[in-house]
């Protein structure tokens, strides 16, 4: 049974982004910045003094969970 909550397709693609951004960041004036912010209420990413947001280890393990595993799972196999 799934019991993480639902996240919104706006929003799985905002944590994705996050994780291709790693180590410089998302600024938040992006027009993703209510996906960060919701990511961040569910702990999934935080907002740095800087400003721009980053994922959490919940936020990778979740990225790994939910959007590499869809992608591996339909990978066609060779």
């Amino acid at each position: 049974m799934w019991d993480e909550p639902y996240l919104e397709t706006c929003c799985r693609s905002a944590l994705h982004r996050l994780t291709l951004c790693a180590p410089v960041g998302r600024p938040p004036a992006l027009k993703d910045g209510p996906c960060l912010a919701r990511l961040e209420s569910m702990g999934l990413a935080r907002q740095r003094a800087d400003g721009r947001y980053e994922a959490t280890p919940a936020g990778l393990a979740r990225h790994r969970l939910e959007i590499l595993g869809r992608r591996h799972a339909a990978a066609p196999a060779t």
